[in-house]
């Protein structure tokens, strides 16, 4: 007889099962039709694929081992969940080591922030924002249009004081602009001109840097970086919140994959005495 263990985690276990499917067939259909996807979409063809699959088959694993009471599936599931245990408490952990701290600096008399690199832990330098990602992120901004959407918001007679009054993202202030401090001269949202004097007001990389190629602009910027670094601090602390929901989800799962195993032992243990007797 089924014990309500054995089918909470074989139910649990169909429907994730279902969800790696479809989250498989989305990344395959991203490496096939690779051909219309942007460089942001391919870019997640690797996550989702790798996702999909160790879902599909922990799934089979609780529901083959819950359903089938197959122990020996049903340890290497309880296993693979008590090392994702683990592993999300140590990624908590980990997310507020690495994100605490940090904050934009405010520009006098001004609506928005602005985001100096060297201010960020080396490990988001070295790690999510070094050369080798930051070319993705870059396509994928540019893809995504998020100076456009800048432009597209301001009005034609829109005069300077009016953009520095401006509530702008972190990225919009680091990537669709020049820093305030290399003394450019404001045109347009994304067309700034140079100081008379033909060099910038400060010594400052981001400033050579900037141009008024509307799929260049800042995107090469330290400055655009150090917003990227402020919007993955704000998702991380996001999913950190999502994260602790997810373990304490995992947990009950776990506790009942370890009453479905206790009731495949103990089924086993009667039908044998049964069976003797």
């Amino acid at each position: 007889m089924a014990r309500a263990s054995n089918i909470f985690v074989g139910f649990l276990s169909l429907c994730f099962l279902v969800l790696g499917i479809v989250a498989l067939s989305f990344s395959l259909a991203i490496h096939f039709h690779g051909g219309t996807a942007t460089a942001c979409q391919k870019s997640l063809y690797t996550p989702l694929l790798v996702t999909a699959i160790f879902l599909s088959v922990l799934s089979l694993l609780g529901l083959i081992g819950s359903c089938c009471k197959n122990n020996f599936l049903l340890y290497l599931y309880l296993i693979v969940l008590f090392l994702l245990i683990l592993g999300l408490c140590i990624f908590a952990v980990f997310v507020f080591a690495v994100t605490s701290n940090s904050a934009g600096k405010a520009v006098s008399g001004l609506g928005f922030k602005e985001y100096r690199l060297g201010d960020y832990k080396n490990w988001l330098k070295n790690h999510l924002v070094n050369d080798k990602n930051w070319n993705e992120i870059r396509s994928c901004m540019i893809d995504s249009q998020v100076c456009k959407s800048l432009e597209r918001n301001t009005n034609n007679n829109q005069t300077a004081a009016d953009f520095f009054k401006r509530n702008l993202s972190p990225i919009q202030s680091g990537c669709c602009k020049p820093p305030v401090a290399c003394g450019f001269q404001y045109q347009n949202a994304t067309f700034w001109i140079s100081p008379t004097s033909g060099r910038p007001a400060v010594n400052d990389g981001d400033c050579s840097a900037w141009s008024n190629k509307q799929d260049v602009l800042c995107f090469n910027c330290n400055s655009c970086k150090a917003g990227v670094l402020v919007n993955i601090k704000k998702e991380w602390k996001v999913l950190t919140i999502i994260n602790v929901c997810v373990l304490v989800f995992i947990i009950l799962v776990y506790s009942c994959g370890c009453y479905a195993l206790r009731n495949n032992r103990s089924d086993k243990r009667f039908s044998r005495y049964r069976y003797a007797a």
